[in-house]
């Protein structure tokens, strides 16, 4: 397969001085949807089934952040919030857009909430999905995430983590994510980017409360109630603090919300992004 017949490669543009790979779909109001922090993450491989359907009502951007997929790893580029902040930002610039509905998954959902905190007026609605950005203890399923070591078993057993419905952990995709996760340069800036102690991690991705209280944003909190990465707690605090917020518990449903419950997930994610 030639790079180019790669899906999870799209456009290229500058964001802050980092060359960012991202999709750029539909039409509309856009809608900018942030990827979580698994292995060998894209936002392609995140997003697949929400860019085609959500695309039909608003202009779906989806970037690599920096240090996964294929975006540019720039030597001596510290992985952090107020660098993946500033890509965004910086994406948004590129693109003259001067304000953005934003979605959020679990690393994503820190990201959306420090960019919305910092930058309110470029955000108009925003959701938030199996989201960090709260203290919460280091769940095992995440220390497995953030710790993994590429192997296929490594691999199946994290999928096993992160999927409620098990008949979607295949062999095949097992080995699939895996492969993923082994191209050049993202397993070496994935271990270096949440080392142990990993609660140090889950601590630097927090938000401050206060902050977070004062956030006005239309605010859609989404979580799977079987999600073994991410409490939903940390979902039932967000939607309690955040004081303009809905939360939806899908049940049956672990961290792949937009992946198990996808027809419903989209469907929720249209609607309240198209609402007058």
């Amino acid at each position: 397969m030639t790079v180019t017949a790669n899906p999870e490669i799209g456009k290229s543009i500058v964001a802050n001085g980092i060359r960012t790979n991202y999709h750029d779909v539909g039409s509309g109001y856009p809608a900018l949807l942030i990827h979580g922090s698994g292995p060998g993450v894209t936002g392609w491989a995140n997003w697949r089934l929400t860019i085609p359907v959500l695309s039909q009502v608003s202009r779906v951007i989806v970037p690599d952040m920096v240090g996964f997929g294929f975006t540019d790893r720039p030597p001596g580029v510290k992985y952090n919030l107020d660098t993946w902040v500033a890509q965004v930002i910086g994406l948004l610039d590129a693109l003259k857009i001067e304000q953005t509905d934003l979605i959020g998954n679990s690393f994503g959902g820190a990201l959306a909430l420090a960019l919305a905190i910092r930058h309110p007026q470029r955000v108009r609605r925003l959701v938030l999905m199996g989201s960090v950005g709260v203290h919460f203890e280091l769940t095992a399923g995440l220390d497995l995430a953030w710790g993994y070591t590429p192997s296929i078993a490594n691999m199946r057993k994290l999928l096993d983590v992160f999927a409620y419905d098990r008949n979607l952990v295949t062999d095949e995709l097992a080995e699939l994510r895996y492969k993923a996760s082994i191209q050049p340069g993202f397993q070496e800036a994935f271990s270096t980017m949440f080392p142990a102690p990993r609660q140090n991690g889950v601590n630097a991705l927090m938000s401050k409360e206060e902050d977070i209280r004062a956030l006005q944003h239309d605010t859609l909190v989404i979580h799977g109630r079987e999600d073994q990465i991410i409490p939903l707690a940390n979902s039932v605090t967000l939607a309690n603090w955040i004081p303009r917020s809905q939360l939806h518990v899908f049940g049956r449903c672990g961290h792949w919300t937009q992946i198990e419950h996808a027809a419903r997930f989209n469907k929720l994610v249209s609607n309240f992004f198209s609402e007058a």
